[in-house]
């Protein structure tokens, strides 16, 4: 046992050591190449957001451009002039990201577009008066840069135009300035779908439960996979630890409530702060070295397993002779004097064997010397009261007997003999009805000749309740039941058997209960038993070992009447007889 918890702490400190190792290393490594990856992304999408910018600049002479914006609204050429410009910006772009094109102007509240309807270019021209109150407007014209950028992932109710089409997830707006008074002549805006930003983000690997976003510097989402996930973000404050400084450079650790971790790796352009986060779950970081520990931990289980198998295999062989050997001499301390024990070899073991059968066998001789006597005197005894003998005689023998014991310092023989004599005296008394204290102590002198007999193999408990040491029962019940318990519970096998008298009070009767862990009835004798309670007493048929009980049965008929019963419950584990009587002592109504 100890080299097998030797094993076991060094098997189980160096998994658990690798598995730190492993879980760090995953870490690391996730960290770098993510961090890396999220890097040339970054760059890949703020130089995707400059060719917005580019767009957005004037193609054209910008006092022309300012000229026709001014004058469109009466002079046709100037009309003519702005639906040029439209058109040049939106076709030089090869791209297919983007939806359309507005030109509004300030001055007037009236806006051109252009884009795609129906497989066709078109461009319509309209009044939007609700333009200055968007959101996106102000802040364009607040802007240094003058411009602004919208997002459509979570709203789209500042569109502004009037505009079917909902397949737009961003808007740039470009304020077009005049260049002397620097006053605000018109709005160009640009509406674009995912199709270029979905190219660029499938650069980023995205395993399952891995999350991406990409937000603007003040983390309006311009690309999320999952809406309730970035709300969750929001709501714990997680993005506002995302900064710019250099800081968090290992990342951050995010904690659910639902008790799930992520780490969290962004990258923060280095021109306008765009932001790229990915959310990574722990349990996916450390799902190989969770692979391998539960490997390590298999296998040094297996191995523990082969370990514990050969070492009982091996010890069994050894300790099997002496688990024998014990097992004898158990049954050789109980009393059983027949016990011996195989010798096998010529060993240690085989010499304590030879020994103790020795032993058993110059016991045995002792014995029936030894016992001679007391059978002669048995048999004597015996032919005395068949014959009738005069009990005064026979008291006065016993006393006799006891005497001189007590001279010889045989005091466990006086006690037998005076114990022998108190139970005939109480057999033979003419009582037939008897306090329960009195039966106990009878049972109690019956018992001690019992023990003698059986040695340890047969224990005594009683649990008789004190309000109940008055209760009158039938003399000699109490032995009727603990004799069948010896007969059919201690005769019947070589191990210890416990006896248990216990007496209680329920209602108006007593139960008393005489219990036995030995074999237990067979179904055949108990239900013979059964049959011979229930048939009349001419038809009784007796059957060797059950008389005492028929017997008792009918006494406590004739006694209690109906009152009073017999019950006998059993099973391979042991058996139950309990007695129910009046506690009045008359036939209870």
């Amino acid at each position: 046992m100890l080299f097998t918890t030797i094993i076991i702490l060094v098997v189980g400190t160096l998994t658990f050591i690798s598995f730190k190792m492993l879980q760090r290393e995953a870490l690391n490594n996730s960290i770098a190449s993510t961090s890396n990856n999220l890097l040339l992304v970054n760059k890949n999408l703020e130089d995707y957001l400059k060719g917005m910018e580019q767009l957005s600049l004037p193609q054209v002479n910008y006092d022309e451009l300012a000229f026709a914006i001014s004058h469109a609204a009466t002079n046709y050429a100037s009309k003519m002039f702005v639906e040029d410009y439209l058109r040049n910006m939106y076709f030089s772009r090869s791209n297919e990201d983007l939806e359309a094109i507005y030109l509004y102007f300030v001055g007037s509240g009236t806006y051109y577009t252009i884009a795609k309807e129906n497989f066709d270019i078109k461009i319509r021209s309209g009044q939007a008066d609700n333009i200055p109150s968007m959101s996106w407007y102000k802040r364009a014209m607040v802007s240094e840069t003058n411009r602004a950028y919208q997002s459509f992932l979570l709203s789209n109710s500042e569109r502004g135009y009037e505009m079917d089409d909902s397949r737009s997830f961003m808007a740039y707006h470009r304020v077009l300035r005049s260049i002397s008074t620097r006053a605000p002549q018109a709005m160009v805006s640009f509406y674009y779908n995912t199709n270029t930003i979905d190219k660029i983000l499938k650069d980023i690997p995205q395993n399952k439960g891995q999350h991406l976003f990409f937000l603007s510097s003040d983390n309006v989402p311009f690309a999320l996979d999952e809406k309730p996930f970035y709300q969750s973000m929001v709501e714990s404050g997680l993005l506002k630890q995302i900064t710019a400084d250099g800081k968090n450079t290992n990342g951050l650790t995010w904690e659910l409530p639902d008790e799930s971790k992520y780490l969290v790796v962004y990258n923060v352009g280095g021109q306008e702060g765009w932001k790229l986060v990915k959310p990574i779950p722990y349990e996916e970081l450390y799902a190989a070295a969770k692979a391998t520990r539960n490997l390590n931990f298999l296998i040094g289980l297996m191995s523990l397993l082969l370990a514990v198998i050969l070492i009982t295999y091996f010890s069994n062989a050894v300790t099997r002779p002496l688990k024998l050997l014990s097992q004898q001499m158990k049954r050789f301390s109980t009393g059983d004097f027949e016990a011996s024990t195989e010798v096998v070899g010529r060993d240690e073991l085989a010499y304590l064997s030879r020994q103790f059968n020795q032993m058993v066998s110059q016991t045995n001789e002792l014995i029936t010397e030894r016992y001679k006597m007391k059978l002669v005197e048995k048999n004597a005894i015996l032919k005395a009261l068949e014959a009738e003998i005069n009990p005064h005689f026979l008291y006065n023998a016993l006393q006799a007997i006891s005497t001189k014991a007590l001279k010889a310092e045989r005091f466990d023989i006086a006690d037998m003999v005076d114990a022998l004599a108190l139970t005939l005296r109480y057999c033979i008394s003419g009582k037939d009805i008897v306090r329960a204290s009195e039966e106990l102590l009878h049972i109690e002198r019956y018992m001690s000749l019992q023990k003698a007999r059986f040695g340890g193999r047969l224990q005594l408990v009683i649990d008789w309740d004190p309000e109940l040491k008055e209760l009158e029962l039938p003399k000699l019940s109490l032995q009727t039941l603990v004799e069948n318990a010896i007969k059919h519970g201690v005769e019947m096998v070589s191990t210890p058997v416990t006896i248990r008298i216990s007496a209680r009070a329920a209602g108006g009767h007593a139960f008393i209960i005489v219990s036995d862990n030995g074999p237990g009835f067979t179904a055949g004798r108990l239900k013979h038993v059964l049959e011979s309670f229930e048939a009349d007493w001419n038809e009784r048929a007796e059957e060797e070992g059950s008389v005492g009980l028929v017997n008792l049965n009918t006494r406590l008929k004739l006694l209690y009447g109906t009152s009073s019963q017999l019950v006998i419950r059993t099973s391979p584990s042991g058996t139950e007889m309990e007695m129910l009587i009046p506690r009045g002592g008359g036939p209870y109504v």
